[in-house]
């Protein structure tokens, strides 16, 4: 994580839980960072005109102003199990470490009583999968939004291994496996790469001009497409 995402980061953890604090130890541990690290990223914020203040103790650390956050969502039950349920299934994708955050961040909006509740019920709840894959490199969602080629590390269903330089274009999910749909420059052209067989990716300096994905170039045999995000009556 670099610095401007690591800044960015550290409000949105203050905001998640204000008023109440969070100690530079426990700040330096959650970003893999020295504690000193943090507390001039703080500081950065501070004087950028975060209002952030610290409070002394053993109890005590950083706090973000409350009126700087934003209003409850106020979670029904039934809300709150459907965005754990539907952040957990993301648990092996490219958007793990995304997932992962928004989780807390709803927990931190719901009450004490119904977060006991939502709990109880998501011990209740399993999902089944053939097989736990595992999980994709982050740097794979990060390329579908930076627009940055990646050079990946694949290792293909017999086994054979390759290092290839591929445009990012979109994601395909079924169950619990992940395919990175991207323009191979190894095979010059459109190829899926399962997410738990990319060993390795890495992101290059070049961003060309992102490819066009038209449904009918996915080629899906099995399944059907649906579509993610908000219903567009509703939006």
């Amino acid at each position: 994580m670099n610095r401007t995402d690591r800044l960015y980061a550290l409000v949105e953890e203050l905001r998640a839980i204000a008023p109440r604090p969070r100690s530079a130890r426990w700040l330096a541990e959650r970003f893999e960072v020295s504690s000193r690290t943090i507390e001039r990223d703080l500081s950065a914020l501070q004087l950028s005109g975060v209002p952030i203040w610290a409070e002394p103790g053993r109890t005590g650390g950083y706090c973000l102003d409350p009126a700087h956050t934003l209003a409850p969502l106020n979670f029904t039950v039934d809300e709150a199990l459907a965005v754990m349920i539907a952040l957990g299934t993301l648990g092996t994708s490219p958007f793990h470490d995304a997932a992962t955050s928004a989780l807390r961040k709803v927990v931190a909006v719901t009450d004490e009583s119904s977060l006991r509740e939502t709990a109880d019920l998501a011990a209740r709840i399993h999902l089944l999968g053939a097989h736990k894959p595992n999980e994709a490199p982050p740097e794979l969602a990060n390329a579908l939004r930076t627009g940055h080629v990646l050079r990946i590390a694949y290792v293909d269903r017999h086994g054979s291994a390759t290092l290839r330089d591929v445009e990012p274009m979109g994601f395909v999910g079924k169950g619990s496996d992940w395919y990175l749909i991207a323009w191979c420059r190894l095979r010059n052209g459109l190829r899926a790469f399962r997410g738990d067989r990319i060993t390795e990716a890495n992101p290059l300096s070049e961003r060309p001009t992102r490819r066009p994905l038209r449904a009918e170039d996915l080629g899906i045999v099995y399944g059907e497409l649906s579509k993610v995000g908000p219903d567009e009556k509703s939006a």
